[in-house]
């Protein structure tokens, strides 16, 4: 029997580097597949919780984040072509809008009671970074939801509703009191971290490693909350 290894993956569902990472996850955990058994989960963290629920302009709002258009266009410019050669299509300019992410966050921990909710987050990032959705509608949500394999009646019910908030709340504090300020951060077996989007050399390293010796990484490209990188 192959031992298990749990992976606790903090992200956002805007956060490029937290997409990119879940790229090369994915690809380290293929790649020991014949060794390892894989348990992820995803938790909840809130980049810019301080955004409306309707969302912002996404260009204007994260041109004063970066600190002007052209540190925009750097850092957009930076990720797409990382996303790129990871497999993965980033299109900045098909999003209009910069969303609150607190409904996309309390799907996901819907989407575990069917233990669903992997799927959507990929059908998150991809239908943000790909396809230019607007995150902040909630009929844009349930359209997501529906196609990642959720039932649509629930879901359009269950974001009427306000369950799921305060869990999401209390899920993000603890994250914070064990000191974790930016994202995507994994946690590895309940005991060891990783932070950012680490090549899938450094996964599969630490995951050789993990049942004989504390791993400790570099950190690698994140997004975090003073908002200088995404």
């Amino acid at each position: 029997m192959k031992p298990k290894i749990k992976i606790g993956v903090v992200s956002d569902v805007v956060c490029p580097w937290c997409y990119i990472g879940k790229r090369r996850l994915e690809k380290a955990m293929h790649e020991l597949s014949g060794k390892f058994d894989f348990e992820v989960e995803y938790f909840p963290f809130e980049l810019n919780p301080q955004i409306p629920a309707s969302g912002l302009n996404q260009k204007e709002y994260l041109a004063k984040k970066f600190g002007g258009e052209e540190r925009y266009q750097q850092i957009t410019g930076n990720v797409t072509t990382t996303a790129a050669r990871e497999g993965l299509k980033f299109d900045f300019a098909s999003q209009n809008v910069s969303p609150n992410t607190r409904n996309a966050h309390r799907l996901i921990q819907l989407a575990k009671e069917d233990n669903n909710h992997v799927a959507l987050v990929e059908a998150l990032f991809k239908a943000y970074f790909t396809d230019g959705t607007d995150l902040s509608k909630n009929e844009n949500l349930v359209k997501i939801a529906e196609q990642a394999g959720m039932d649509k009646v629930k879901v359009e019910q269950f974001l009427q509703s306000d369950t799921g908030i305060v869990e999401i709340e209390m899920a993000e504090r603890e994250l914070q009191q064990i000191g974790i300020s930016g994202v995507p951060f994994y946690i590895i077996n309940n005991k060891y971290g990783i932070s950012g989007a680490q090549p899938s050399e450094s996964f599969i390293k630490a995951f050789e490693e993990i049942a004989t010796a504390p791993v400790t990484t570099d950190g690698g490209e994140a997004c975090d909350v003073d908002g200088t990188n995404c």
